[in-house]
C-alpha cells in the first residue's frame, strides 16, 4: 500500500505544485479570483489520482475486492501526501518568492470592498481585518494550516466519492439455482 499511495500522492502533488509554480509569473496579471479558479482547477484535475491509486490498489494488491473503510484510508493517504506537497511549495514560494503575498492579497480585499460599495467604517473594519490576519499568517504554524484547508477538503471529497465508486466486497457463492 505504501508504494500506491507514495507513487499517485506524488503525481498529485506534483501536478499541484507545478501548477502553483507555472503560474507564479503570472499572479500580477491574475486576478485573486482567477487564480483561485485556477488553482481549484488543478486540483480536482490532481485528485483525480485517488481515484486512480485506490483501484490500482484494489486491482492489484487485493484481488479485485476493496471495503468502502479501506479505499477511504488509501485515498486519504493519497490526499493527504498531494496536500503535504501543495504546502510545501506554498511555504517555498511564501517565504522566499512572493514575501508581499499579503501585503497583495490586503490590498485586493480592500479594493473588492470598496468597489462593491462599501462604507467608509466597513473599510476600516476590512483594513484592521486584514493586518490582524496578515500577524497571524506570519507565524508558519498557522500558515501551515490555512494552507492545507485549500487542498484537502477537495481531496477528501475525491475520496469519498472514489471509495463509493470503488468499493467491491467478495461475494459469497450462493446456491445455484435450478
Amino acid at each position: 500500500m505504501r508504494k500506491i499511495v507514495l507513487t499517485f500522492g506524488l503525481i498529485s502533488g506534483a501536478i499541484l505544485s507545478a501548477v502553483m509554480l507555472l503560474t507564479l509569473p503570472f499572479q500580477d496579471q491574475l486576478s485573486f479570483d482567477r487564480g483561485a479558479v485556477i488553482g481549484y482547477t488543478s486540483m480536482v484535475l490532481a485528485f483525480l489520482m485517488v481515484y486512480f491509486g485506490v483501484r490500482s490498489y484494489r486491482d492489484n494488491q487485493t484481488g479485485g475486492t476493496i471495503s468502502f473503510g479501506r479505499a477511504f484510508i488509501v485515498g486519504l493517504l493519497i490526499a493527504l501526501v498531494a496536500s503535504s506537497c501543495y504546502v510545501a511549495t506554498w511555504e517555498f514560494i511564501y517565504y522566499r518568492l512572493t514575501p508581499d503575498f499579503m501585503d497583495k492579497y490586503a490590498a485586493s480585499t480592500i479594493e473588492h470592498a470598496r468597489q462593491a460599495g462599501a462604507t467608509d467604517a466597513q473599510i476600516a473594519a476590512k483594513t484592521k481585518e486584514m493586518a490582524d490576519f496578515k500577524e497571524m499568517y506570519a507565524n508558519p504554524l498557522v500558515n501551515i494550516a490555512y494552507t492545507f484547508i485549500e487542498p484537502l477538503p477537495v481531496g477528501v471529497l475525491f475520496t469519498l466519492v472514489t471509495a463509493g465508486l470503488l468499493s467491491r466486497r467478495k461475494r459469497v457463492p450462493g446456491p445455484a439455482i435450478a
